[in-house]
């Protein structure tokens, strides 16, 4: 079976230094994967070129086995082929409800302006109840966003990602800031979404990354150092000094 996403050989310099260097690897339909690394290893930069947001010097990104090249379409292209990232820090609106949020962020509703001449509709409103009961915020639907917990904010933001039904989530650092029960329910959030669509996480919390219980990246100097298992990439000697060592 075909990838869902194929990364072909890709090459991005800036100012003389090699952020990604032939970078090869496949992201599996339905798949659960963690990508960690030392700083400046990389990982940014590709969701950055995955997203459409930097392109490589060479190489090339293939989506969903076929032979659409994630290189020559925009960033929003990219979005409605079904890719979505969250990035570290939520970007959500403040001053609107948990529900205002979802509202927006479902497909053909992508402004505020939309919210105010939404008359209400059944399909939407299930879509938004499943949403909120599967990102744990079926009681907060009526808060503004601004109140939340830090991590009801993650939540939240992969809710209004999910609103989008996206076949690959990106998302960077989830556990960042995040309280001890707040990560436990994350970890759970993140394995759920995996059964039905890919899901990839950068992250630097070992502890996380562990309990995702996933295959692992490791990247360094911009390519693939090590692959497989926690406990395979983490007893690799190669990973331990460049990486865990430090």
């Amino acid at each position: 079976m075909a990838p869902l996403l194929h990364v072909d050989n890709i090459s991005v310099s800036f100012d003389g230094f090699k952020a990604i260097n032939a970078l090869s690897f496949d992201i599996g339909d339905a798949e659960l994967r963690a990508i960690i690394g030392p700083n400046g290893a990389g990982k940014t930069t590709f969701m950055d070129i995955v997203t459409g947001k930097t392109r490589p010097d060479s190489g090339d990104v293939r989506w969903a086995g076929t032979n659409v090249s994630l290189l020559k379409r925009s960033e929003s292209q990219i979005a409605q082929l079904g890719i979505g990232r969250k990035f570290q820090k939520p970007t959500t609106f403040e001053d609107q409800t948990v529900h205002e949020n979802l509202l927006m962020s479902l497909a053909n509703r992508r402004d505020p302006l939309a919210v105010l001449v939404y008359r209400r509709s059944q399909p939407d409103e299930d879509r938004i109840s499943g949403i909120a009961q599967q990102i744990r915020l079926s009681e907060s639907l009526d808060r503004l966003a601004g109140e939340l917990s830090h991590g009801q904010k993650q939540w939240l933001e992969i809710g209004m990602l999910l609103a989008q039904d996206p076949k690959l989530l990106l998302v960077d650092e989830p556990a960042a800031g995040m309280t001890a029960p707040e990560r436990e329910v994350t970890v759970a959030l993140l394995k759920e979404l995996a059964q039905t669509r890919s899901v990839v996480v950068v992250e630097h919390d070992m502890e996380f990354i562990r309990a995702l219980d996933c295959r692992v990246t490791v990247l360094h100097e911009g390519a693939v150092l090590a692959e497989g298992s926690m406990d395979f990439v983490t007893a690799d000697q190669r990973v331990i000094d460049v990486y865990l060592g430090r």
